[in-house]
């Protein structure tokens, strides 16, 4: 077994994954206490350019078209295939629908231990979020290769970034031609409805605001700021809101100035897609939600209590 880390990149449509470069910075992290170097996996297709960025020691890319999209069957296959020709330290996936699918199914095929939802990798240590981030847990390398998918929050996406391009060694695929499932195209929303991807100031509500009528005091305060309403997935999943309007793993990546969440707890899946805020306000009653962990403000209040008051004060602040 080597000591080398490796990270496999997810791209879609021409564009790498955010949850990519985070996987990068948490990688670089664990290699410096294995003594291993960084390797980028990059599957596609014409895709070699996507390397240019990537804060890796090396790219190990293999050209083929059964990679130009992914699948789980053309991954499983061709990472499997990675591992047991080199046999690297670990092997660090994003934590997304992609990385988890292809994770797990190669932790049962070739019997490695796989740690999910990892947040952090420095000291030798692989912290991970358990309960929704309700319980923290550490773990340490195990004897053989690794499996490891990391959530967003632990890293910036900038740390695995690099303005100057790695190498790049080119790797056969193993044999692709007889995939169980391929993908036949995208079906992408209806257009018509904000895009929350573009707004700078975003008013996020999720369970705590308890009924549908009130989220007309979120439309409010939006209104007063400037900003859009979005949601966690509890609100999409009642009906409350679209699904244009969910923010998550599931759902949109944002990246506003500012981002005020209130009844939102904060799971991973949630995390996930709004970490990358500039200023995270949460309000909510529990001192203990995972929320706080990443907001830059955090108010233990209950809303129905703050939103008249607040109110004011930006009216107030908007006339001065």
């Amino acid at each position: 077994m080597n000591q080398d880390i490796y990270v496999i990149i997810e791209h879609l449509q021409g564009q790498v994954a955010d949850i990519s470069y985070i996987t990068l910075a948490a990688a670089r992290d664990l290699a410096q206490e294995t003594g291993g170097k960084v390797l980028g996996v990059l599957l596609g297709q014409n895709a070699q350019e996507l390397a240019s960025t990537l804060a890796a020691d090396s790219i190990l890319y293999a050209d083929h078209p059964a990679l130009a999209e992914f699948t789980s069957d053309a991954y499983q296959k061709t990472v499997a295939s990675l591992i047991g020709e080199n046999e690297p330290r670990a092997v660090l996936f994003g934590n997304t629908s992609i990385g988890a699918d292809v994770a797990s199914v190669l932790s049962a095929r070739l019997s490695l231990p796989l740690v999910s939802s990892c947040v952090k990798t420095s000291g030798g240590k692989l912290t991970s979020q358990i309960c929704g981030g309700k319980i923290m847990a550490e773990s340490e390398l195990a004897e053989t290769t690794t499996l490891i998918t990391v959530i967003p929050g632990g890293y910036k996406p900038e740390s695995g970034q690099s303005e100057t391009a790695p190498e790049v060694i080119l790797f056969d695929a193993p044999a692709l031609d007889d995939l169980r499932v391929t993908l036949k195209g995208y079906i992408e929303p209806e257009a018509g409805d904000v895009d929350i991807s573009k707004e700078s100031i975003l008013i996020a509500i999720g369970r705590g605001i308890q009924t549908e009528d009130n989220i007309e005091l979120a439309e409010e305060l939006a209104k007063f700021l400037g900003g859009t309403v979005c949601s966690s997935r509890p609100i999409v999943d009642q009906g409350w809101l679209p699904t244009s309007r969910l923010v998550g793993k599931s759902g949109q990546t944002v990246k506003p100035k500012l981002y005020l969440a209130l009844g939102i707890s904060g799971a991973p899946e949630h995390v996930e897609g709004m970490a990358e805020s500039e200023v995270i306000v949460a309000v909510n009653m529990d001192p203990n939600a995972p929320i706080f962990d990443i907001a830059t403000y955090g108010v233990e209040f209950d809303f129905f209590d703050l939103i008249d008051p607040l109110l004011e004060q930006v009216e107030e602040a908007k006339e001065g």
